[in-house]
């Protein structure tokens, strides 16, 4: 079972599930969580090989729509879910492979598509910091500095960073390896006819117009829309305008 932080209690709303992206962690999402709390029963969590959940040789997409749905299972059987990047290819998946555990489906800024890059040197930079010579989060933060870390991806990552243990709350080794499904996405021969919103940030390019086709084949009632000004973080970016996008969908 994955990890898990609980925020508020149940009520009348299904829970609302939070999947985070690559190299995140429950804890990233604990204000937009604690907010909506007021109203709902929030559950985030640390998605394989991530934070305080178990680790695994194998990080692909039907394995973590599996996770969630385990998840789901313990509170009721259906929610409504959340997902950005890596944590939106999960939850798009679970919605895929069991439609009857989600409600509503909410992919922050990202498509069911395969992208060229990689995040393969944010894996090479933590992998240079020598973690026995840190005493302090600063420094760790200081040494991905020099190995070309931008300065909001430094705190970013020393979320993940186990000081008085010496070692990194992510499974590198799994990562790197699987890096070319996370990157991806599988094929499948299903849709799902749920609610759908593709949240995306005006200023990130990873939802593209030409991806609407691809999207529509799988989820054919898709709804999309931008926070102006935000770029691929957009829920820490535009945090109140997500939380406003989160509500109306949510709530309609």
């Amino acid at each position: 079972m994955l990890n898990m932080i609980t925020h508020g209690t149940a009520t009348d709303l299904p829970p609302l599930l939070i999947a985070h992206g690559l190299y995140g962690s429950a804890r990233n999402w604990g204000v937009i969580a604690k907010r909506i709390s007021d109203s709902r029963q929030v559950v985030a969590v640390d998605m394989r090989n991530h934070g305080d959940s178990p680790w695994s040789d194998s990080h692909s997409y039907p394995d973590m729509a599996d996770d969630l749905a385990e998840v789901i299972a313990q509170f009721g059987g259906i929610a409504d879910v959340v997902g950005h990047s890596m944590g939106g290819k999960a939850s798009m998946m679970l919605a895929l492979r069991h439609p009857a555990a989600v409600r509503k489906l909410v992919v922050a800024d990202i498509a069911p598509v395969s992208y060229a890059h990689t995040q393969m040197p944010f894996i090479d930079a933590m992998r240079g910091v020598d973690l026995n010579s840190i005493t302090r989060r600063s420094e760790a933060e200081a040494r991905l500095a020099e190995l070309g870390v931008e300065r909001a991806l430094q705190s970013f990552f020393t979320q993940s960073l186990d000081l008085p243990n010496k070692r990194w709350k992510l499974n590198l080794d799994t990562l790197a390896a699987e890096m070319p499904r996370i990157m991806g996405f599988p094929k499948v021969d299903t849709h799902w006819d749920g609610p759908a919103l593709f949240l995306s940030g005006g200023a990130s390019d990873y939802v593209l117009r030409e991806h609407r086709d691809a999207i529509r084949t799988l989820f054919p009632h898709a709804r999309f829309a931008k926070l102006p000004g935000a770029g691929h973080w957009l829920h820490a970016e535009k945090p109140r305008e997500f939380e406003a996008s989160l509500r109306a969908f949510l709530t309609a």
